[in-house]
């Protein structure tokens, strides 16, 4: 079941979700908007060019109010907010459609689990031939929360738990 503007209002009031920071303006009829933080990531250069998931992967890491994402570019980034998701919720991740209008895929592998507490690593494609410019607080994307028929036993703590600014990927530990 998809939550409900009201239901996420009295998940938040009783401290059940977190969202810091929020503002009312941002709770919509069935998610919650999120807005973009201030860090990027982008991939550093590899020797040989060719990416292997069994290495870990270096990013130069860049902080600031803009970002101008080139055609055919991809940056992670952050959200502003940070969550934390009871034992009963999962949410997922979708862009908002007018950025997908201009041409800027927004994913973070699409979903949340429950027990994940930390900001949100978003994965940031231009897919048009023009730049486009990103900037710090705009609203980036929704959070769509859906209550579980029963709380997980097994609630996330995985190697992304308590994330803070754009993460990088850590495939790498997959392999350990």
């Amino acid at each position: 079941m998809i939550l409900s503007d009201g239901e996420i209002r009295q998940y938040l009031k009783r401290g059940l979700l977190c969202v810091n920071p929020i503002d009312e303006v941002q709770i919509q009829p069935a998610s919650i908007d999120i807005t973009l933080g201030n860090t990027f990531a982008m991939l550093k250069n590899i020797d040989g060019g060719v990416l292997d998931p069994e290495d870990s992967a270096q990013y130069d890491t860049f902080i600031g109010n803009k970002y101008l994402l080139s055609p055919g570019h991809f940056v992670l980034a952050t959200t502003r907010e940070s969550i934390a998701l009871p034992n009963d919720l999962t949410a997922f991740v979708e862009g908002r459609s007018s950025w997908g209008r201009l041409g800027l895929f927004i994913q973070n592998a699409g979903w949340v689990d429950p027990g994940f507490k930390g900001e949100i690593t978003l994965e940031l494609f231009n897919a048009n031939r023009y730049p486009i410019e990103l900037t710090t607080g705009v609203r980036i994307g929704q959070l769509v929360f859906a209550k579980m028929s029963v709380e997980t036993e097994n609630p996330y703590n995985g190697k992304y738990q308590g994330q803070h600014k754009a993460t990088g990927s850590k495939i790498h530990l997959d392999f350990i």
